[in-house]
């Protein structure tokens, strides 16, 4: 009986084919993957860079990033793999933007702002008090109280000892607290 040389069920060829077709499970994986984490990336994104343009930016070369080199996920968590590229990504810009400080031409001041569901005043002091948090401060923020990831999860994500991310989260709210309070108008009292 004579083997045809395409054949990939023989001895060889079954190794070979088995490897292929566990490459494409792998790349399915992490394409799957990263379109269940885009809505979560998308958020973390924009409050990284304090910018909807700047944060899909951001978020396209994250999702390159890591469809190109989801070979090297080397296990673990996923979510916290993708999430300490877009970190570094955006560390990176920051450090460059320092370093090569640009103008831009147009502002942003044509785009309108997305119609928001609670009182666009609150809205306003609630972002402007954001702006006004360091940025390591305002990443464990987003990442706890927005997205909703564990203590455990965002030091992972970002690469920091668990303490440092309940001192930081602590801090955030604290100083987040102390800027809506002075710019609240009223001052409420407590009955006597």
């Amino acid at each position: 009986m004579s083997r045809n040389p395409d054949d990939t069920k023989g001895d060889c060829g079954s190794a070979a084919g088995k490897a292929f077709s566990a490459v494409d499970q792998a790349s399915t994986s992490v394409e799957t993957d990263m379109l269940a984490l885009l809505p979560a990336l998308r958020r973390y994104s924009r409050s990284l860079t304090r910018s909807d343009i700047e944060g899909e930016d951001l978020l396209q070369d994250c999702v390159e990033k890591v469809l190109v080199h989801g070979n090297q996920w080397r296990g673990g968590s996923f979510k916290s793999w993708t999430y300490r590229i877009m970190t570094n990504l955006h560390l990176n810009r920051r450090r460059t933007q320092q370093r090569h400080p640009t103008v831009p031409i147009d502002e942003a001041a044509a785009t309108a702002e997305p119609e928001m569901a609670t009182d666009p005043l609150e809205n306003r002091r609630l972002m402007a008090a954001l702006e006004t948090l360091a940025p390591e401060f305002r990443a464990v923020l987003m990442l706890v109280v927005v997205e909703g990831h564990s203590y455990q999860e965002v030091a992972d994500m970002l690469d920091i000892p668990l303490g440092t991310v309940m001192s930081r989260l602590s801090r955030a709210r604290h100083a987040l607290r102390e800027k809506l309070r002075q710019e609240n108008v009223i001052q409420m009292r407590r009955p006597q």
